[in-house]
């Protein structure tokens, strides 16, 4: 990139490598050098968590506050009774509104360590603020809807958007509530503009045609310039999707996914991500992540601890991020039973007279069935107390009292005990 921005958030994310695409980069720089602009990232409340895959804009929004602007996370309350169809192969499982409710609460503990939220709107400054679209979107008249905001959309140019094209031209089939969505994403930003003066939305790459048409919209209805701004969709140098483990997604609430088990996957990143995931998550000197990712051979392994603890400490805390450092080192290094590993308490009534090894291996979360614990068996990658386990059996009431150790492959592990 050959321009050089003038402001601290957007010289900021070119540097770490945020920056994918932005509709009009000179225009926002200069918005962003004359003063606060507020900004939003959209997020559908399905499911009780987010996950790794959402921390890269989490980050960005960070940025975008900590350079003197005003972010809003606008909660999909709205919008994921309806379901974003963007790249999907099938329409999302439809929630209901306690559902999507409890999900918002869920998501919001993570914005809260990540973001300074306003305590008084009226003095707010820069402070964040958390909105629910579904403050708009419920109580619109269907036939108003149509008519005002309905009729600048082209249906021609909505089955243009790739997202959407994909999906028809695999003849996977696109319902009409699902293909509304992007009219009422479009509408969030015209929302957002006329109440809060929101002038960026920003979001993964792939969110670029339902942000192209929120502008779109917002120029037609208001005659106001706003802008948009993507981030890239990463995917780990082995070829994997960014925010995925062995064991699933790798989520940000500690009630999901333990602090341990959290550090723990950044300490496995690969050798070449290193340097990259530094700046990307974490606010390390540009300089340090150069250096860190620079590492060779097992020198690299400083790198990873560094991610690791710097990564924790801004979701979970410094002291977690110290306990799972510990922990590891106990692990790993001593070979011991490390106090904050995850650990599976089952009842006396779940044991019975005794339990199958494989079943203990799915409920610890270290296989994804029955069938693939078995295989684990069979390839040597398993150990129960540092033994390697060759077959299924079943599992004592008295072996579960005394305390297990579970372990598949070298890096993941469990306890089990008896409650």
């Amino acid at each position: 990139m050959t321009y050089h921005p003038k402001s601290d958030f957007l010289r900021i994310i070119i540097e770490r490598g945020f920056l994918a695409d932005c509709t009009d980069l000179q225009a926002l720089d200069e918005k962003l050098s004359n003063g606060m602009v507020t900004c939003y990232i959209g997020y559908d409340a399905t499911a009780a968590s987010l996950h790794v895959g959402h921390l890269l804009n989490i980050m960005l929004l960070r940025w975008f506050q900590k350079t003197g602007h005003k972010p809003i996370t606008l909660m999909g309350g709205g919008t994921t009774k309806v379901g974003d169809p963007s790249f999907r192969s099938e329409e999302r499982p439809l929630l209901g509104p306690e559902q999507i409710d409890a999900n918002i609460d869920g998501m919001g503990k993570v914005f809260a360590r990540y973001l300074d939220y306003a305590a008084d709107e009226a003095e707010a400054g820069n402070g964040a603020l958390m909105r629910n679209n579904a403050e708009w979107l419920d109580s619109l008249n269907y036939l108003e809807f149509l008519r005002d905001i309905g009729r600048h959309f082209s249906v021609n140019r909505m089955l243009s958007f790739e997202s959407v094209k994909s999906r028809l031209d695999r003849e996977q089939s696109l319902s009409f509530l699902e293909f509304n969505y992007m009219i009422l994403q479009a509408y969030d930003f015209l929302e957002l503009n006329r109440r809060y003066g929101c002038l960026l939305q920003m979001g993964g790459s792939d969110q670029w045609g339902n942000i192209v048409n929120g502008i779109d919209l917002t120029r037609r209805v208001l005659d106001h310039e706003i802008y948009g701004l993507t981030t890239p969709l990463l995917t780990t140098s082995d070829g994997r999707k960014m925010g995925k483990s062995q064991g699933g997604a790798v989520w940000l609430n500690g009630d999901m996914l333990s602090p341990y088990e959290f550090w723990q996957f950044w300490r496995n990143t690969t050798d070449a991500d290193v340097g990259r995931f530094l700046k990307l998550y974490t606010e390390l000197p540009i300089e340090e992540c150069d250096r860190l990712g620079a590492l060779q051979g097992s020198e690299i392994n400083e790198g990873k601890i560094r991610l690791a603890n710097e990564v924790t400490t801004l979701l979970h805390g410094a002291e977690a991020a110290a306990a799972a450092e510990a922990t590891a080192r106990e692990v790993f290094e001593k070979g011991g039973v490390g106090e904050d590993l995850p650990t599976l308490v089952l009842t006396a009534d779940q044991v019975g007279e005794g339990i199958a090894n494989t079943a203990l291996f799915v409920q610890a979360g270290l296989a994804g069935s029955g069938k693939e614990a078995k295989r684990l068996f069979a390839e040597g990658g398993a150990r129960i107390n540092d033994e390697v386990v060759t077959e299924a059996r079943l599992m004592s009431r008295d072996e579960i009292a005394a305390g297990l150790k579970l372990t598949a492959g070298k890096k993941r592990h469990a306890l089990v005990s008896l409650g």
